[in-house]
């Protein structure tokens, strides 16, 4: 028996989102060839339109959206969504990789250049269990202490996964890398809450987020958020069969 959502109401500083879904989806052929991955559909639903009905059902009313592969089926698909409100950054001249895009689109995401702001991939996927995990991500945010917010899966609740693990967090949450040559008990999930100031003396160009990532350690100020639920790492054409199972299951 499922039962309805509660859509929850997002804290007055938190309003907006960057949904990262400019990339070329390598790793889904021959899927990606002919539609980009954040339209890969899985249970009956796009990757993206799972990442934007999280956001709106926390009360997220706008959504920033970098475009790059197959950008005009990715415009036309958002074109139809009516929450949250889409406004679209364009990256078709230049993949600029996760921190480079958001650099860009800091003006719509920013406009004050003080307001933290969420980060999320677009094919991240996740099944919710008791507590919606977006809300309680804004609810842990203290910006006297962090300058980025993870979601985390821990290894042992997510499917799909096959890899060593990201980081290790400590007794109040702050994180550190995986230790070369060890694992690792949690994975970056791709949420993320961020302070805009981050990007300020970054370069131009293409940067990845670890760059902010590492120097957020540096300064202790990197914290993690234990994902209440089951991840569903959806990196192939192989792994979308299992996603949907235990989608099915859930919904049961």
């Amino acid at each position: 028996m499922t039962t309805k959502k509660q859509k929850t109401t997002a804290p007055s500083d938190i309003r907006r989102a960057m949904v990262l879904a400019a990339g070329l989806g390598k790793r889904m052929r021959p899927l990606t060839e002919r539609i980009p991955k954040p339209l890969v559909e899985i249970a009956g639903k796009a990757l993206i339109d799972h990442a934007l009905d999280r956001l709106a059902d926390a009360g997220i009313p706008e959504a920033v959206v970098n475009v790059h592969y197959l950008a005009e089926q990715l415009e036309a698909h958002l074109y139809t969504r009516t929450a949250p409100k889409i406004v679209i950054s364009d990256e078709r001249k230049e993949l600029l990789e996760t921190a480079g895009g958001i650099k860009k689109a800091l003006p719509l995401l920013a406009p004050d250049g003080a307001s933290p702001f969420l980060i999320v991939n677009s094919d991240e996927l996740w099944i919710e269990r008791a507590h919606p995990n977006i809300p309680r991500l804004i609810e842990t945010w203290r910006p006297d202490d962090m300058d980025i917010l993870l979601l985390l899966a821990s290894d042992t609740a997510s499917i799909g996964y096959h890899g060593k693990g990201d980081f290790t967090m400590d007794s109040l949450g702050r994180l550190s890398r995986r230790v070369e040559g060890k694992m690792a008990p949690f994975i970056y999930a791709g949420v993320a809450i961020v302070n805009p100031t981050l990007f300020a003396d970054i370069p131009e160009g293409p940067v990845s987020m670890n760059l902010l990532f590492d120097r957020a350690i540096a300064a202790h100020r990197l914290y993690g958020f234990r994902l209440d639920g089951l991840w569903l790492h959806v990196g192939t054409v192989e792994a979308i069969a299992e996603a949907e199972k235990r989608i099915a299951e859930n919904a049961v």
